[in-house]
């Protein structure tokens, strides 16, 4: 009984860290942000790094990376953000689907062309993908 007793203490730091979290983010690239401290990776879809760079149908180079992170931070401008999730990556971030108010953030970030669907982890952004 010991035993299963100190096993649940042992458990409920790493619960309470993977619990859900909401408030002011602060925007790392197109598909990471981080609040209160926590990292967060956005759930099924994968934007470009903040300074990646890509280029153009004309073999111009610009800046991709920059400009997801600055769409991203468009969709949630002054807003608290709600984040759901309950496993992280190799990285340790916590891996959630983000809302601001009633929109799916990633959603947004896909519909919008800042990001793609993640289909190696989910196949939840797909539908706005094709669009």
């Amino acid at each position: 009984m010991l035993r299963l007793a100190l096993a649940l203490i042992l458990l409920l730091p790493i619960s309470v860290a993977m619990a859900d979290i909401t408030g002011k983010p602060r925007i790392i690239d197109g598909d990471t942000l981080e609040i209160a401290g926590e990292r967060i990776r956005l759930h099924g879809i994968d934007a470009p790094e903040a300074r990646q760079t890509c280029t153009d149908q004309s073999g111009k180079e610009w800046n991709c990376g920059q400009e997801a992170t600055w769409a991203l931070a468009r969709i949630i401008e002054t807003h608290w953000v709600r984040c759901e999730g309950n496993e992280r990556d190799k990285y340790g971030r916590l891996i959630a689907k983000c809302f601001t108010g009633p929109y799916d953030i990633e959603a947004k970030m896909v519909r919008q062309g800042w990001a793609l669907a993640y289909r190696k982890y989910s196949t939840a952004y797909v539908a706005e993908e094709a669009d």
